[in-house]
């Protein structure tokens, strides 16, 4: 019984690779329409991940195990101001070797002809292997940063903000600011990033002397990072998250409560509708235009049954090859993508998995869909 049934889906598998090379200009439609619903989605979804990875640049970039800050914090960017006492409470807690304060708020900066930009300043300590300062910063960056007022930014955040190069004035919430340096690949999504000193960020956020807005937290193990969390989330004057927590937390909150991330959310829904859409058509088109040799099966005595089975067989197929087609064009776009837009386009090996196998499911549903043309077969169709 089971060699019985395994010789026959050898045999259909077979008849479905043959017939879909035979007729594969018939088909080519239908391959293209799968590859076009691949790389639209892929690309659309990589594009907002990338997009909003902006908004969880101070966590990403930085070496803290756990992140402290106000209650209801709902993001990076929207923590409150706490008192600085809090950091001996949080460095006696078992398995945590260091704690260091960060501040971060948003600011004004003025352009040259006068016009403003809101910004995100970010004060840090600057040692060597301070948690709260980006990776990207040299060494030499980090000790220009020691001076009054001096501050660093993205380089392609200089345009927006009036900024010709390295030794460019401004002043930010009525306080000047020296730009002495730039780096690259920190551009933020809600405003540009200010990269400066703790005391410089006092002066520029304005907040008391004693105040922070972040402790940042190093654990003797990464793993140790859960517990602490568990530790400080029974302080009712706290918030605490591991980084990766508050990474996804600060994605989360900009794309599924703000306005921007609602209509990205349903830019790449329709982006979905309309890739399914394509390829139903297609696949429609391509079982209609095949309905002879289907009548001709049914007149040798094959059931409809296995003609549906060959039928489903064959949108797979569909949706196998147009998903290998759509590989190579997508790692194409999302390079150009990057480079024309500035933007990383963001595809984790579960994301492109995800989004391949739902266009090859979905291929195989329209086939599904399309069975109930198979009614309009009838062998005598092939005396006409």
């Amino acid at each position: 019984m089971w060699q019985h049934w395994t010789s026959g889906a050898r045999l259909l598998l077979n008849y479905t690779a043959s017939f879909l090379w035979h007729e594969r200009p018939r088909f080519l439609s239908a391959v293209l329409a799968v590859t076009f619903s691949a790389v639209l989605i892929t690309l659309q979804s990589g594009l907002v991940l990338g997009i909003y990875a902006g908004t969880s640049i101070p966590i990403d970039h930085t070496d803290a195990d756990v992140w402290v800050g106000g209650p209801h914090v709902p993001s990076v960017d929207g923590g409150l101001a706490i008192s600085e006492d809090h950091l001996a409470r949080v460095a006696g807690l078992p398995g945590v070797t260091r704690v260091e304060p960060l501040l971060l708020g948003y600011g004004s900066w003025s352009r040259p002809n006068g016009t403003r930009e809101n910004c995100i300043v970010i004060g840090s300590r600057l040692s060597d292997q301070a948690l709260g300062t980006v990776r990207e910063l040299s060494a030499e960056q980090r000790v220009r940063l020691t001076e009054p007022g001096a501050v660093i930014l993205d380089q392609s955040d200089a345009t927006r903000l009036g900024v010709q190069g390295v030794g460019d004035t401004a002043e930010v919430a009525g306080q000047r600011v020296r730009v002495v340096g730039l780096v690259s690949g920190l551009k933020g999504l809600s405003g540009p990033f200010i990269f400066c000193s703790l005391d410089t960020a006092r002066q520029l956020v304005g907040v008391l002397p004693d105040q922070v807005t972040y402790l940042l937290v190093r654990c003797r193990q990464p793993e140790d990072g859960p517990a602490v969390v568990e530790v400080l989330r029974h302080h009712a004057d706290l918030a605490a998250f591991t980084s990766a927590e508050f990474s996804r937390r600060t994605r989360l909150h900009w794309l599924t409560e703000t306005p921007g991330g609602l209509a990205t959310v349903l830019m790449a829904g329709l982006a979905l509708l309309v890739g399914a859409v394509v390829t139903r058509q297609a696949l429609y088109a391509a079982t209609i235009a095949s309905l002879r040799e289907y009548a001709l099966l049914r007149a040798l005595g094959i059931r409809r049954r296995r003609i549906a089975v060959f039928v489903l067989g064959q949108s797979l197929g569909v949706g196998v090859a147009g998903v290998l087609l759509a590989l190579p064009v997508i790692a194409a776009l999302g390079y150009l993508m990057g480079l024309v837009l500035g933007v990383p386009l963001l595809l984790p090996w579960w994301l492109l998995g995800t989004f391949l196998a739902l266009t090859i499911l979905m291929a195989g549903l329209s086939g599904l869909a399309t069975l109930r043309s198979l009614r309009l077969m009838d062998p005598t169709m092939l005396l006409r």
